[in-house]
């Protein structure tokens, strides 16, 4: 089994959020979290709930393969 630390991902929130000209406090009121919340998951700062990132996706109707680029680190 992988360790904690064993992927990386990198968020493209940032660009379906300017697509569509939403501010972050605008999707943080939608999805339910703070604005510092998604600000840390623009900058990779922090990894969301499952939950979370289905909430994100299904604002910008992509899936969360869409919205975040894992990798694995070796």
């Amino acid at each position: 089994m992988a360790g904690k630390d064993a992927y990386s991902f990198d968020s493209k929130i940032h660009v379906y959020r300017a697509t569509r000209r939403m501010t972050q406090q605008e999707l943080a009121n939608l999805v339910g979290v703070s604005r510092q919340t998604i600000m840390q998951l623009e900058r990779n700062r922090y990894n969301p709930s499952m939950l979370l990132a289905y909430s994100i996706a299904k604002v910008f109707d992509v899936t969360i393969e869409d919205l975040f680029d894992f990798t694995e680190e070796k």
